[in-house]
C-alpha cells in the first residue's frame, strides 16, 4: 500500500505501536496527526505499553498486564499471542474495581467493560483483542481515530527517520518516554501537550494514567478531557 500520492506538506506522522488504552500524550499524537502508522512488525517489548497500561490507586499508580507466551516473547508484535494457561482476566477486573468502583462512571461501564475482557479468550492474537478493546474505549469517549498498519505498508522501514522522508513528513510524533523499545528518530517532536490536570478519585493527581482513568472519572463527558489534546500543531 503505498500513501505518498495523499501525502500534503506539512504532513504530521505518529508512530506507534498499537495499545489497548493509551495515556493522554500517546492520544494527544494520535488526534493531532495527519497519518498513524502502527508498528505490528516491530518486536515484541517487555517494556512497552503494547500489553499494559497505568491506572491510578490510593498509593499512586500500577500497571495491569495481558500475559504473553513466554515462547512469543521474541516475536514481532502481529505474531505474538495471549498466554491464557490461567485465569488472567479475573484478577484484571478485581484490580480496576478496587481502584475505580468509587469513580464517577465505574458502575455505569462496568457490565461491558467487563463482558469486553472477558472476551479475550475468544482470542488468540494480543494485537487482535487489544485494537478491540481499544476500540470499544474510543467508542465510549466518541474519539475517532483512523490508522494503518506497518505490515500493509510497502514504503515502511523500521528507520523512522527514513519512514518519514519516504512518506514526505515533516513532523513524526513518538510514543512518550519510549526510548527503551522504540527506535528513537532524530527528527522527533512532540505534539502540542500539556498534561491536562483534573480531578481523580484520590487525592492529588496523578498523570501518566492510561485513558481508563479519564473514562470512569468522566464518562460521557471524557471530551471535557480529550478536546485539549487535538489542536493541530503547526508543521
Amino acid at each position: 500500500m503505498n500513501f505518498v500520492d495523499s501525502i500534503t506538506s506539512n504532513m504530521k506522522l505518529a508512530l506507534l505501536t498499537p495499545q489497548f488504552a493509551p495515556n493522554l500524550y500517546d492520544l494527544a499524537a494520535m488526534l493531532q496527526a495527519d497519518q498513524i502508522i502502527l508498528q505490528d512488525v516491530e518486536r515484541w517489548s517487555r517494556k512497552s505499553r503494547i500489553h499494559r497500561a497505568q491506572i491510578r490507586t490510593p498509593e499512586g499508580t500500577q500497571w495491569i498486564n495481558i500475559p504473553i507466551r513466554t515462547e512469543d516473547r521474541k516475536k514481532a508484535v502481529k505474531d505474538v499471542c495471549m498466554d491464557h494457561s490461567e485465569d488472567w482476566v479475573t484478577p484484571l477486573l478485581r484490580t480496576l474495581k478496587y481502584n475505580y468502583r468509587n469513580s464517577i462512571y465505574y458502575d455505569f461501564y462496568e457490565p461491558e467493560i467487563e463482558a469486553d475482557w472477558q472476551s479475550a479468550y475468544n482470542y488468540t492474537y494480543l494485537m487482535d483483542f487489544i485494537l478491540y478493546i481499544q476500540k470499544r474505549l474510543f467508542r465510549f469517549m466518541d474519539i475517532s481515530i483512523d490508522y494503518v498498519f506497518a505490515s500493509n505498508l510497502s514504503d515502511y522501514d523500521s528507520n523512522p527517520d527514513l519512514l518519514a522522508q519516504r512518506l514526505g513528513a515533516n513532523t513524526l510524533f513518538q510514543e512518550h518516554d519510549s526510548r527503551h523499545y522504540q527506535r528513537q528518530a532524530e527528527q522527533n517532536s512532540d505534539p502540542d501537550f500539556e498534561h491536562p490536570k483534573y480531578h481523580q478519585h484520590f487525592e492529588g493527581f496523578e498523570p501518566w494514567c492510561c485513558i481508563l482513568d479519564v473514562l470512569f472519572q468522566f464518562g460521557p463527558e471524557s471530551f471535557r478531557i480529550t478536546d485539549q489534546l487535538s489542536k493541530k500543531v503547526e508543521g
